[in-house]
């Protein structure tokens, strides 16, 4: 029912009687009266209020409804705003937007469509408040469109209107239409404010539109808002959202203040796209001008420590944590966790873990993927199956893909199976994962049948994981057969073609080999380099293959050499097979010269006896430096740790941590 009614209607415009007036001669008693109800746990005793209060004093009815409107109780302001209609009490333009806010909150849309009918009748639906109560209630029980309606039949436009009309656009998801909103609020004159601006800013960055992200920028200036903080935030946001870190460093440094948000947003920016020294460089400058890092600055950052060259940073960052007693919730627990496992030290990532109390789905995902990297996939299965019993823990697909990744490690073939059943809708991460494991433990026959009845031979990360299988057990001839597939599917990638070149060079097929040359060479195809590089006092050295640049060269030959020989008097026999790798230089290159054995010995010759050696290279190991760092590792009695892009292979006492499974 309408709580305006015609009689109720008449009776809000009826000159109030006298005898009313006499409640207004203690003021005191009203206020008193006031607080009572703010204060009081029995709303029971509101309704004895409603006699007490004044007809005539608006102001002490508009306190209750904002009293149970602040106590999220939205039935008592509506049960009061009819009270107060019935008592002759006419509502003001801050009683409107209250109880469109009340309508809002229960979803009452008819209910708000009355109220804006009493705004109507009241003469009160051109007032700013009301407007812009009325958008809300319309947008967020409505639509954007519907509240667009209600904005262009108003007469009165200011900034809060136009900007809650974007803000709508937003919510929908539809940034487009929220830039169109701020377009025209600036051809229409309107003044524009940081609220405004930081809008419209959002919107281009969820289109990820550097000309129209330019645009607004160039309206701040006009402004003179772009050194407003919270303006400046949103570019930098903004700009590193659309991928364009130059223009957001432009604007931070043009900032005369920085709060942490503003540092936290610039060294995510950089760890983002992989520019990981500058952030922390930018951290570390942080702390010194007295900006004190919070647990999102400190989650931002510590993936930049996720590599076995930046681990003591990583380490600092952990110390300054417990030291500051910085606040130590989950997410900043994950990414300690998280850097950890990426840097090479999976038992402190067992500490860590082992001693969170609150663990999420990324906890569990983080260590079981961790363990597997490490080559401990037993453990990552046990752990998932814990996580399996955890009632509070929902299990998505990102927590299935690393249980097949350790399945993969552990060659789990039949727990792996389980666990791909128990995925809706596998991705192509968990088919190519199955696959993987397939092929791992030798059974291509099933690994082509699932392929076949998946439709997945087109899928290109799929059959680089057949081809695994294939260099762990030889398999040359389906090997040749996926290479094939990869050069037709990625043309443009010179890397197959450093595969298939490999393949007929195993075979002594030169011509095919030289055909395979031209035909990178007239294509203006690259075929990557390999990198190896190893921390040393807060130094990264870097070796190329073949390389002679390092000021001590000569002695880390010299040390190879003497280890090779050794190695040889032992009577080992290291993997000269280079028929499926697929790093171009490297087959021609004397084995002592590529980049990871360079990087090895120079950690040898620079630490001190017993220490770990960590190196990290960018491209895969071949099988002669695996061989090679298992029988160094026990020559020299140290643990060598090299990380290349499918694991961490732990060297120690002449054996890996991947089983020769890589």
């Amino acid at each position: 029912m309408d709580v305006l009614s015609s009689t109720q209607s008449q009776s809000i415009f009826v000159k109030q009687k006298s005898t009313n007036a006499t409640h207004c001669k203690n003021p005191s008693n009203l206020r008193s009266h006031v607080r009572m109800s703010q204060k009081s746990i029995d709303f029971g005793l509101t309704h004895q209020l409603f006699d007490e209060i004044p007809v005539s004093n608006t102001f002490a009815w508009n306190n209750l409804i904002q009293t149970h409107l602040t106590n999220g109780d939205s039935d008592r302001v509506v049960s009061t705003y009819r009270q107060m209609l019935l008592r002759g009490v006419r509502p003001d333009k801050h009683t409107i937007p209250r109880i469109l806010t009340a309508a809002r909150h229960t979803s009452s849309f008819s209910f708000g469509k009355q109220v804006h009918g009493h705004a109507l009748k009241l003469g009160l639906s051109s007032e700013s408040y009301v407007i812009s109560a009325l958008l809300e209630m319309y947008g967020r029980l409505d639509g954007a469109n519907a509240a667009k309606l209600v904005f262009c039949k108003s007469a009165r436009r200011n900034s809060v209107s136009w900007t809650l009309i974007s803000r709508l656009y937003i919510m929908e998801d539809k940034p487009g239409l929220a830039v169109d909103m701020f377009k025209q609020m600036v051809e229409s004159k309107s003044e524009i404010d940081p609220l405004a601006l930081v809008t419209a800013i959002v919107a281009c960055g969820m289109l990820k539109s550097l000309q129209e992200g330019r645009y607004v920028h160039e309206i701040a200036k006009k402004c003179g808002l772009e050194a407003d903080v919270l303006v400046s935030n949103s570019l930098l946001k903004m700009y590193i959202d659309c991928g364009s870190i130059k223009d957001a460093r432009a604007v931070f440094d043009r900032m005369p203040s920085k709060d942490v948000i503003s540092w936290t947003e610039i060294f995510r920016g950089y760890v983002k796209n992989g520019g990981f020294n500058e952030g922390l460089k930018l951290f570390r400058q942080m702390s010194m001008e007295g900006v004190k890092p919070d647990s999102l600055a400190i989650s931002s950052i510590l993936p930049a420590c996720g590599r076995g060259a930046a681990h003591k940073q990583g380490k600092e960052i952990h110390a300054y944590l417990l030291r500051n007693g910085i606040d130590l919730n989950v997410t900043v627990q994950n990414a300690v966790l998280d850097m950890y496992v990426k840097s090479g030290f999976i038992e402190s990532a067992a500490k860590i873990f082992a001693g969170m109390k609150d663990r999420d789905a990324i906890s569990w995902t983080v260590m079981i993927l961790g363990y597997s990297l490490h080559g401990q996939g037993e453990l990552g299965v046990d752990l998932f199956r814990k996580m399996e019993k955890n009632s509070s823990v929902e299990i998505d697909q990102i927590a299935y893909a690393a249980a097949l990744h350790a399945c993969t490690t552990a060659r789990l073939v039949e727990q792996g199976r389980f666990y791909f059943n128990c995925i809706t809708a596998p991705k192509s991460r968990h088919y190519a994962l199955m696959v993987a494991l397939l092929s791992r433990v030798g059974l291509f026959d099933e690994a082509r049948v699932f392929m076949e009845e998946h439709k997945l031979e087109g899928h290109v990360e799929v059959l680089r994981a057949l081809l695994d299988g294939c260099r762990i057990h030889h398999n040359m001839r389906t090997a040749k057969r996926v290479i094939e597939q990869l050069c037709d599917l990625q043309t443009l990638n010179a890397d197959n073609y450093v595969l298939l070149s490999n393949w007929y060079s195993s075979f002594a097929k030169w011509d095919m080999v030289n055909e395979l040359r031209e035909t990178i060479r007239d294509m203006g195809l690259k075929p990557r380099k390999a990198y190896s590089w190893i921390e040393f006092r807060n130094k990264i050295h870097v070796f190329g293959t073949g390389d002679v640049s390092h000021p001590r060269s000569e002695k880390i030959y010299w040390e190879l050499h003497s280890l090779m020989k050794k190695i040889e008097e032992e009577g080992t026999r290291l993997n000269l097979d280079f028929s499926l790798h697929d790093v171009d230089e490297e087959r021609e290159c004397v084995p002592i010269g590529h980049s990871e054995l360079l990087a090895t010995s120079f950690g040898l010759i620079s630490t001190q006896a017993g220490a770990t050696i960590r190196v990290t290279k960018n491209l895969r190991m071949c099988g002669n430096c695996h061989d090679s760092a298992k029988a160094i590792s026990k020559i020299v009695e140290r643990e060598i740790i090299i990380k290349d892009p499918s694991c961490f292979h732990h060297f120690k006492d002449g054996f890996c941590s991947c089983g020769d499974f890589w």
